[in-house]
């Protein structure tokens, strides 16, 4: 919150249970989803190499989460990625994305079995259509951490993700992982960009359901 309460304890009441009709700019990302044009440039020893992946991420609505006085609208998800015709593979993620109607603030968390977190924030408006999240390594809040061998060979320095939620129903990002490869002094932008199409509806949250 920008501006902490004196009581951090107490929790917000009459709290609406139906967290898809709270999701603000999350909105029009519930659901399931595909995406079949991805490409991401990715580091390798000779130099960057792109990469075509197909995508299915499924996004579905939490129980409001609180701490305390805060109050989160969110999304669980799972990101899976494969090379296109491939069934091994290419990409896993799991994590968050979060909505603060009280300060308009978005945060988006991913775990990858590559042994690496990121926690990334931003600022929008409950209607926005377009958003971007940012995590930086320095920042306590939004930040990035890395197992050892990652943070020796590609250490991450900044991450950002743009979002778009279209007018035809569909919601595309753009991220850009940058990282500190050793040996190299110039930092590397990792790239990746999809368009998601939904195919199938979010199911309503625990509470909401009952």
């Amino acid at each position: 919150m920008d501006a902490y309460p004196a009581d951090i304890y107490t929790e917000p009441r009459d709290v609406d249970p139906d967290t898809l009709n709270n999701l603000g700019p999350l909105t029009g990302m519930a659901g399931i989803w595909q995406g079949t044009r991805g490409l991401d440039v990715k580091p390798k020893a000779e130099g960057p190499k792109q990469q075509a992946y197909v995508e299915r991420i499924e996004l579905q609505p939490i129980d409001p989460q609180t701490n305390g006085p805060q109050l989160f609208y969110g999304l669980r998800y799972h990101t899976h990625v494969t090379k296109p015709d491939q069934v091994k593979t290419y990409h896993d993620q799991v994590g968050y994305w979060l909505w603060e109607p009280a300060t308009g603030t978005v945060i988006h968390t991913l775990t990858i079995p590559r042994a690496q977190v990121v926690m990334a924030g931003g600022k929008a408006a409950a209607d926005a259509t377009r958003f971007e999240l940012v995590a930086r390594e320095e920042d306590d809040s939004f930040g990035i951490r890395s197992a050892p061998f990652l943070q020796h060979a590609f250490r991450t320095v900044e991450f950002r993700i743009q979002v778009s939620i279209n007018p035809d129903g569909t919601w595309s990002y753009e991220e850009d992982t940058v990282l500190k490869i050793h040996g190299q002094d110039e930092l590397f932008h990792h790239t990746d960009r999809n368009t998601l199409t939904r195919i199938g509806d979010p199911v309503p949250n625990p509470l909401a359901r009952r």
